[in-house]
């Protein structure tokens, strides 16, 4: 009988970390001449109720899996869509210092959402250079992905051999990518709030195993 060689089934090496990166849940919108609650100075709105049903349905879609841990940024919304996976699983998240959203300066509280809906000159400078330093006192492009590295290595390094969910911004799971893939630094902006993406850490190099899963949020 001839020997077959069946393709193989994906595993993650020995020694990896098996990290689901979800993002938030709608938060609440921004409005002319109102700054959202503010938070080391970076806005901190909560959920909007589409965001507590689609971090509902986050958690209905992991409540089956095997988490070794959940991890949150300082800020609160991803403290509100990480709690329905926590209920179900038992577990307390821990907070990442390294993995909340960029910081946009000037532009925070909010105003970022405005001046790019109205096509600012400046947001569209972003856009073109794929780094935020164009708006007054936001923090770089090479900073944040910096930290972002450092944030994900971090959790990598305690949780070798394990699977983790870790529920962050849209910046950092487009700084994640693109970390990972080695793309332009802005390919992967436009992950849907309560979207799961994951990556695979082993030795420090980053492997991208999926992106922008949305099954779970078809019915809302």
């Amino acid at each position: 009988m001839t020997k077959e060689y069946r393709q193989p089934v994906y595993a993650p090496p020995a020694g990896a970390a098996d990290l689901l990166l979800i993002r938030h849940g709608e938060s609440a919108p921004a409005r002319p001449g109102v700054s959202f609650p503010m938070k080391d100075g970076h806005g901190d709105p909560p959920l909007h109720p589409q965001g507590e049903r689609q971090a509902l349905a986050v958690g209905d879609r992991l409540k089956g899996e095997a988490f070794a841990a959940l991890y949150v940024t300082k800020l609160t919304r991803t403290h509100q869509t990480a709690a329905p996976l926590a209920a179900h699983l038992g577990l307390t998240p821990q907070v990442n210092p390294d993995l909340h959203e960029v910081s946009l300066g000037d532009w925070d509280g909010g105003l970022y959402r405005i001046k790019a809906a109205e096509g600012d000159p400046i947001y569209r400078k972003v856009v073109d250079t794929q780094d935020w330093s164009p708006i007054p006192n936001a923090e770089t492009r090479d900073s944040f992905f910096g930290r972002v590295r450092k944030g994900l290595l971090d959790i990598a390094q305690a949780h070798a051999d394990q699977r983790v969910a870790v529920f962050v911004h849209g910046g950092v799971i487009g700084a994640a990518m693109a970390i990972a893939s080695g793309s332009e630094p802005f390919a992967f902006l436009g992950a849907a709030n309560g979207s799961i993406s994951r990556l695979v850490i082993t030795d420090g190099r980053m492997r991208v195993l999926g992106f922008n899963d949305t099954q779970h949020l078809a019915h809302l």
